[in-house]
Formats: C-alpha cells, sequence, structure tokens
C-alpha cells in the first residue's frame, strides 16, 4: 500500500506534463507513492504516451480542475493526498517533507511553491508574487513550519502544492458545480478551516511552476476571476473575497493608476461588470 497519492489534473500538455512525471520519478520517496493523472476532458493519444507504467491515468468529461482532483481522490489508496498540477515540479525530497509533516497532527499541509526560472520570470510575474494575486508566499514568511492563523488560512490552500488526510479529501470534496476558473481552492479552504482541519505550512517542500504569464494572460486571467466571483460567491456567500464598501470604492480609484495594480484592479472590476 502505498504512503501518499499524488493527484495531477492535466488537458493537452503531454511534454509539461512528462517532465512533471519525470521529477516524480526520482522522489526520494518513490517506492511509497502512487502517481494519478486525471485528464479532464476527452482522451488524447499523445498525452497517453507519455503515461509511464507506473502512473494511474484516466480521463473524464471536460470539466474544471475541481472535478478533477474529486475523480482523483475516489481512485486514491494511500492514507496521505497530495494534489499538484501538470506544470508544477517537485523538489527530489518534496514528497518526503509532506509525509514527515504528517506525522504528528490530523491536517493539510501546504508546501512553497515558486516560478521556475526556467520560463523566464516577467515584471508581472513578480508583481503577483508581491501581491498574493498568485502565490502569497511572502505573507507566510512568520508562519514557516507552524500553523497558519485560523481566521486567513483558507486564503492560502494553493492546491499546486498540498497535501490532506485521504479521509479529509474525501469527506471536504471541491466544488463540481463552477463554471469558470478562480476562487475554488479558496471556497474549498474556507471549508476545511470550518470542519476544524489546520493549515500548516512546510517551505522545505520545494516545487516550482514552471509556466509563464505575460502582462496581457495576466489581465484575462484577472478579468476571469472577477466574472468568477460572484458565481462561486452565490455558492458559499461566507467566501470573503468580494470587493464592498470602501474596498471597492478603493479598488475603482486605484484601477484609474497606469500601474500593474491599477492596470489588473480594472480588469478585475470590468470581470465583475462594475468598472
Amino acid at each position: 500500500m502505498p504512503s501518499l497519492s499524488i493527484i495531477i489534473p492535466t488537458h493537452k500538455r503531454p511534454q509539461i506534463l512528462k517532465e512533471c512525471l519525470r521529477h516524480l520519478a526520482v522522489q526520494t520517496i518513490r517506492d511509497q507513492l502512487e502517481v494519478i493523472v486525471v485528464h479532464d476532458g476527452e482522451d488524447d493519444a499523445e498525452t497517453r504516451s507519455v503515461i509511464p507504467s507506473w502512473v494511474t491515468y484516466f480521463s473524464i468529461p471536460k470539466s474544471q480542475q475541481g472535478v478533477a482532483r474529486n475523480r482523483g481522490v475516489e481512485v486514491a489508496t494511500a492514507p496521505i493526498v497530495l494534489f499538484g498540477q501538470d506544470d508544477i515540479f517537485f523538489a527530489p525530497d518534496a514528497c518526503e517533507k509532506h509525509l514527515k509533516a504528517h506525522e504528528t497532527s490530523l491536517t493539510a499541509v501546504l508546501g512553497f511553491t515558486e516560478w521556475d526560472p526556467a520560463v523566464g520570470i516577467t515584471d508581472v510575474m513578480r508583481w503577483l508574487d508581491r501581491t498574493g494575486w498568485q502565490f502569497g508566499y511572502v505573507k507566510l514568511k512568520k508562519f514557516r513550519n507552524r500553523c497558519v492563523l485560523k481566521n486567513i488560512q483558507h486564503r492560502f490552500t494553493y492546491t499546486s502544492n498540498l497535501s490532506v488526510p485521504y479521509e479529509v479529501a474525501k469527506r471536504v470534496q471541491f466544488l463540481e458545480e463552477v463554471s469558470l476558473y478562480g476562487w475554488e481552492d479558496i471556497e474549498w479552504g474556507l471549508r476545511l478551516r470550518k470542519c476544524g482541519i489546520p493549515l500548516f505550512y512546510e517551505p522545505d517542500a520545494r516545487a516550482l511552476h514552471h509556466h509563464k504569464i505575460t502582462l496581457e494572460q495576466s489581465l484575462d486571467r484577472m478579468e476571469t476571476l472577477g466574472r468568477s466571483l460572484p458565481e462561486i460567491t452565490d455558492i458559499n456567500p461566507s467566501l470573503d473575497r468580494m470587493p464592498a464598501g470602501w474596498k471597492l470604492l478603493a479598488y475603482k480609484i486605484l484601477s484609474r493608476l497606469p500601474t500593474l495594480r491599477g492596470q489588473h484592479y480594472k480588469a478585475f472590476l470590468k470581470g465583475m461588470g462594475r468598472a
């Protein structure tokens, strides 16, 4: 029986997926791993061709990553489940660090993810990191090797490098009724928090995010986040990300500035229909 099941959603990115699996093949605890790749959409021969024999692979109707994760959990057999992505390249000891962190208590474990320098890090990628609009690790420095404060932990449940006990993954599933990208991780993290599951930050469980983002792509993503936020807030009204009152006013004022923040807020408000 494996000690750790790793669930990787993918969609027609065979070469990136191949590199992701290469990094998993050299993990220090490789013999304790179960790797499950879920193709989010109609199966394609090119993706299937890069799947080694030691990986469990299947496809589902096109949906969202949360659905793919839920389907992966359904076939997982290890006591701990690690959620990753096809463009996340885990350091050789990352899986070992996740397992080690689970030895003492029932918790979710967040590893550290940073941009892969190989893709060429752009100014907008640095901005996304500084502000937390992609990964807010800069805000987690004081929580190294301990639990994040309960009232904010859901803002950091990044399912690119996060593990939970299997029974938690089965009990607290990802939403399946959302139709747009964005906020699923935070909404899921909010329900983890309500179930009393702490979030432990293990910065030594490292991974690289092999994905380059241009300014145009980032603004498109921001507009999508603006469109998806009302949808997911309608599903779970306790989600605390919808700007209102003074915060909405601040967004509108800042959106008039010719800065990266201003451009992103403008795109976000446009997606919300509040520009």
